[in-house]
C-alpha cells in the first residue's frame, strides 16, 4: 500500500502507466476501487492510497466500491454478511 502523499506526481504517473498502481483506496473508509472511478477522484489525497492489485487491498482489510466495483462489491456483502448476520 502507497500513500497519495508519498510519492510524487511524475512518480505517480510513471507508476500508473507501468500497472504497478492499479487500484486506489480510501485509507479512512476502508475502501479501494479502480483508478477511473468517479468517487475515487472525489477523496482528499491525504485520504488516498494506491494498491498494485486487488489482493494486496483485500489483504490490508479494505472492501471494493459499491459504484465501480459493483459485482465484487456484492460478492464481499454476500460474504461479510453471511459470516455475521
Amino acid at each position: 500500500m502507497l500513500s497519495h502523499s508519498q510519492i510524487s506526481a511524475e512518480s505517480l504517473r510513471s507508476k500508473i502507466h507501468n500497472r504497478e498502481i492499479c487500484f486506489g483506496g480510501n485509507k479512512k473508509l476502508k475502501i479501494y476501487g479502480l483508478l477511473s472511478c468517479r468517487s475515487g477522484k472525489r477523496m482528499k489525497k491525504e485520504n488516498r492510497v494506491f494498491f498494485t492489485d486487488e489482493k494486496e487491498a483485500l489483504q490490508s482489510n479494505y472492501r471494493p466500491c459499491g459504484h465501480c466495483m459493483r459485482e465484487a462489491y456484492q460478492k464481499w456483502k454476500q460474504e461479510t454478511f453471511t459470516l455475521y448476520p
